[in-house]
């Protein structure tokens, strides 16, 4: 069989290339609400007291009168300008589009022009592709300036822009500091892991938005069901936020409810080892907020190990369906879900569905209560929707209906059609299906691949890899190799640096010659790249 492949883009991807096979009424629920709230709002410097009136809906509303007392701190000034220093990418390109949302004035630099930028030019930002110091200055003579500077992780400290910036007395944060300041008056929903935190975190926001909350979210990754591509701006009080490890990131947020999907060693040029991963993420459980909730995958041996003493399983009456959690010693409340029996939550019977994607029984404290049906297939894809499921269950308020925010939570679950990027069909060429996914970790590869074989058991599967930087090559190599058992033919391109340089010495070759079990082949470039019989 042959099949000519698609070009790549500049960014890294796995294609998998696969043969293949072919109401309910939404209405609302309640959710947890206070009948009252009182804040102080400082908005970087412009504080204000605000007062709420009572909130019984799901999704809190604020009150217009605290709508326009926000709208009226935004604009003390003209417009709060802020520059964003690596606006191109998934996660700083959502905070900009934001701010844009907001009401802010938004300017940004990035040295490649990307997807995400075209939607910042159409929504008003002034973008500029290569940092200069012309970049924050309004008028020529440079006496209008930004209000603040918000730089990614990415960005080296010798950024001209940065070290201009700083000459001049503009503040300049990271993102984890913005990010804490935009969240800290909301209840933040972090949704955190190694794997599956843009697709729980999209899943979770839609979800609730379709479930009447007036949500914000910003999340990692585009989402087709979001108007803005990656974020969704709403007035409530629920904040849904992608929480990401790297850099430290996650550190900045206090959050009141926390997901952890799972917790595997992955920024390798970040932390040293798997154990300095869970350490991190043991710092971040601490920035929970008193009276909140840890929800987390019992499966994963990471994230169970997050906890310092494993729980007492116990199984509940059936008619006790509201979540009973284990309090922490940090003053939070603790479920587990997963797919293993002594999960507070686990789902069962898991099948393909006539939609290509997964129906499972749902099931509480060893209780079945639900069936639940996915348009997104893989066993990953379940146990982002238990995460989910969990999640809504505890911002629940009226225990007497939590059997009908089940079956809202199932009609809603069933219409998510999942993220950009993430097992995602972009054509058909010579009777092939082509797959594209982000995965570039081993555990996301082999997940990738045996969510295709599942979904397509016949036919052959032929993948094509490009691996993301030489740093997560070096150090996962082994685990690479053994991670495209499923597939039948494997082809490997030159590594995605990013923001590295290879003082690893190695390449995709290697790689190519490492692939334990099926035949593999290096071709440097997708460009170029014709396949073999």
């Amino acid at each position: 069989m042959e099949c000519p492949t698609t070009p790549a883009s500049h960014s890294h991807r796995l294609l998998s290339p696969v043969v293949s096979h072919q109401k309910h009424k939404p209405c609302q629920i309640k959710l947890c609400t206070k009948t009252h709230f009182e804040s102080n709002v400082d908005f970087f410097g412009i504080s204000a007291s605000i007062q709420g009136e009572k909130r019984n809906s799901l999704s809190g509303k604020l009150t217009e009168q605290r709508h326009q007392t926000l709208l009226s701190i935004k604009h003390h000034r003209e417009k709060y300008w802020v520059h964003f220093i690596g606006i191109g990418g998934c996660g700083l390109s959502a905070l900009a589009m934001l701010a844009l949302k907001q009401g802010m004035e938004v300017s940004g630099s990035d040295i490649v022009w990307s997807s995400f930028m075209d939607g910042l030019q159409e929504a008003g930002a002034r973008l500029y592709l290569g940092h200069s110091i012309s970049n924050i200055k309004r008028n020529g003579d440079g006496s209008s300036l930004p209000n603040a500077i918000v730089v990614s992780s990415a960005i080296p400290p010798e950024n001209v822009e940065i070290l201009h910036a700083k000459s001049l007395g503009v503040p300049v944060y990271k993102r984890d500091y913005w990010l804490g300041k935009i969240t800290e008056h909301y209840n933040l929903i972090a949704v955190s892991g190694t794997h599956g935190k843009s697709t729980t975190a999209s899943m979770l926001a839609y979800v609730l938005s379709a479930m009447g909350d007036d949500i914000t979210a910003i999340v990692g990754a585009h989402v087709p069901q979001f108007q803005g591509g990656n974020i969704i701006s709403g007035r409530g009080r629920n904040f849904v936020l992608e929480a990401d490890e790297y850099d430290g990131c996650f550190l900045g947020l206090s959050p009141y409810i926390v997901v952890v999907t799972n917790v595997e060693w992955e920024h390798v040029d970040v932390f040293k080892d798997e154990e300095a991963t869970i350490n991190a993420f043991r710092r971040f459980l601490k920035k929970i907020r008193s009276g909140g909730h840890l929800i987390l995958c019992g499966d994963s041996e990471g994230a169970s190990n997050l906890l310092n003493q494993r729980r007492q399983e116990t199984v509940s009456d059936h008619a006790q369906l509201t979540p009973s959690f284990q309090l922490s010693s940090d003053g939070y409340s603790i479920s587990t879900y997963g797919i293993s029996n002594f999960n507070d939550w686990h789902a069962s019977s898991i099948r393909l569905n006539s939609q290509g994607g997964s129906d499972y029984v749902l099931c509480h404290k060893g209780c079945p209560l639900a069936e639940i049906s996915l348009q997104l297939p893989g066993v990953h894809n379940v146990l982002n929707s238990l995460a989910v499921i969990v999640t809504v269950m505890a911002l629940v308020n009226d225990n007497n209906l939590t059997c009908d925010a089940i079956n809202r939570l199932r009609f809603h679950l069933n219409n998510f059609i999942g993220v950009s990027r993430r097992f995602k069909m972009i054509g058909r060429i010579c009777s092939c299906h082509i797959y594209d996914d982000y995965a570039h970790h081993p555990t996301e590869v082999h997940a990738v691949i045996q969510t295709a074989r599942q979904k397509f058991p016949v036919g052959a599967l032929w993948v094509v890899f490009q691996p993301h930087t030489f740093s997560r090559l070096a150090a996962f190599m082994k685990d690479f190799a053994a991670a495209f058992g499923d597939a039948d033919r494997v082809v490997i391109t030159e590594v995605y640096a990013s923001r590295e340089v290879n003082i690893w010495n190695i390449s995709g070759k290697d790689l190519a010659t490492s692939v334990v079990g099926p035949r593999s082949e290096y071709i440097p470039s997708l460009v170029i790249l014709q396949m073999w019989e």
